[in-house]
């Protein structure tokens, strides 16, 4: 069953993010992938406050396994950040896609740190 419900939070997660991209694509015209970076931004955040919240109530485990690896595993998408680091590096903007793939890595991290600091406070 545990299976069937990280599935399903997957396939919702996979729709937000989908959701999301689409709407600030439409909106933001600039060469920077800003739906990617602001997806992978909101995950790393939520899972950090995720994680906090798992700290002190591992009496849900099963909800935040479904939330954490299913809906969260689902909307983040680093892997097409590097591709699009990846592709931008191929059209002549190496130092745009050095920034860009270091830029999402350390701000995932430092918002991770501070959802996950903000988790354990609050819950």
């Amino acid at each position: 069953m545990l299976w069937c419900l990280i599935f399903l939070a997957g396939g919702a997660g996979a729709w937000c993010r989908f959701s999301l991209d689409s709407v600030l694509k439409k909106r933001w015209t600039r060469p920077v992938p800003i739906g990617t970076v602001t997806i992978n931004f909101l995950g790393s955040f939520a899972l950090g406050l995720l994680t906090g919240y798992a700290l002190t109530h591992p009496e849900h485990q099963i909800l935040t396994t479904v939330i954490g690896v299913g809906f969260l595993g689902g909307f983040t998408t680093f892997s097409t950040a590097m591709v699009e680091a990846v592709n931008a590096a191929r059209s002549g903007q190496a130092l745009a896609s050095f920034w860009l793939a270091l830029g999402q890595i350390i701000g995932a991290l430092i918002l991770a740190f501070a959802g996950l600091t903000l988790g354990t406070a609050v819950f």
